[in-house]
């Protein structure tokens, strides 16, 4: 019998593990205070037989006279939203940031205009990986699973994604329809820094696999056409740097799949995750489970499948059983595939991750 680690990187080399490896895809806070207790993501995990797939926060950004961030905190109903003011030896970056129990997000984004741009670029410090933390995670977690890692980012290991997350998706498209040459400068800039980052803080370090991309890259938010100008050409140098680090990659994309499948692997990439179902936000329908296997598994390993929103919320054991089935029989034929909750949760019961564990036992090759 394979320990979990052998059994995920197997799948990741495209091979044939024991069984089917499955996990989930990084542990919420709010999942893990109501649901699991007050456990650790690593507890979690071990607690639901699960393969461990742990993401430590080990990014830490430097600290620099150029770059002073002011904060004021206010409620608003139920959540927090928080305006930071960054001060610069050339003026002012503004952003907000609302908060609820279950997550984060922008309500106000940090780059307004090209000169915000020009500002970010110049004065934004670099960032560190804080070994010392990554390695006690590394090391406890043993056989147990795997440790993921991320390259430097404002908010999105890829560069494309990173800028929607600086301007938001919207301006992001708009910008790129009527300034292409502005958006490639910007994407080049934030790419050589992420290169950079990279050769700098990823020799001999202790991740398993480093996860690149994020959801706006997927069919459902750019058309191909802008996968291929926008995002392709930056992630293959970030992946190639990866590579050279001795280190896998496994790219994101937590949307529409179907109509870059074939484009995916021109980035480089070792894995592709998350094969999200239409019930959240994916457009894999389960008839389409053999293409994408055929099409996208033929070229990478493979990594989700599981709708990780109603089917763990509200499904039984034996709904849950039949779809880790349909995806160890399509996604998983031959090896190469990881089966997982395609992307965050908040409400999964402990009985139904526990069904999926259970489940992924049932199928060996």
């Amino acid at each position: 019998m394979m320990t979990s680690k052998e059994r995920m990187m197997t799948a990741l080399g495209r091979g044939k593990p024991d069984r089917l490896p499955m996990t989930i895809h990084q542990w919420q806070p709010f999942h893990l205070e109501k649901f699991m207790g007050g456990m650790d993501q690593l507890e979690a995990f071990l607690s639901l037989g699960l393969d461990a797939s742990i993401t430590p926060d080990v990014l830490r950004q430097k600290e620099s006279s150029d770059w002073r961030i002011s904060s004021r905190p206010e409620k608003v109903g139920r959540e927090t939203h928080t305006r930071y003011v960054i001060s610069t030896p050339v003026g002012e970056l503004t952003y907000v940031s609302a908060a609820n129990e279950y997550t984060t997000f922008r309500t106000e984004h940090i780059i307004k205009s090209k000169e915000d741009a020009g500002i970010f670029l110049k004065y934004w410090p670099d960032y560190y990986v804080d070994r010392k933390t990554l390695d006690a995670w590394y090391d406890r977690t043993g056989d147990a699973g795997i440790v993921r890692g991320f390259v430097s980012s404002y908010a999105q290991p890829g560069s494309w994604q990173d800028f929607c997350e600086m301007v938001g998706t919207q301006e992001a498209i708009f910008w790129a329809v009527d300034e292409p040459d502005f958006v490639h400068h910007f994407l080049a800039e934030i790419t050589r820094r992420k290169v950079e980052f990279v050769r700098r803080e990823f020799s001999g370090i202790k991740f398993d696999l480093i996860e690149h991309g994020g959801g706006a890259a997927s069919s459902t938010v750019i058309s191909p056409a802008m996968f291929d100008e926008f995002c392709v050409p930056y992630d293959r140098q970030v992946i190639a740097a990866i590579h050279e680090a001795g280190l896998p990659v496994t790219y994101h994309t937590c949307g529409g799949m179907m109509a870059i499948l074939d484009r995916i692997p021109h980035n480089g990439c070792d894995a592709s995750e998350t094969l999200s179902p239409t019930g959240v936000g994916g457009d894999i329908r389960p008839e389409d489970r053999l293409t994408v296997k055929k099409v996208l598994g033929s070229k990478v390993a493979m990594i989700g499948g599981i709708d990780q929103g109603k089917l763990l919320s509200e499904g039984t054991p034996e709904q849950i059983a039949g779809e880790v089935r349909s995806c160890f029989e399509t996604f998983g034929l031959g090896g190469g595939y990881i089966c997982s909750a395609s992307d965050h949760f908040f409400h999964a019961p402990v009985k139904s991750l526990k069904a999926l564990a259970d489940a992924a036992r049932e199928w060996v090759y």
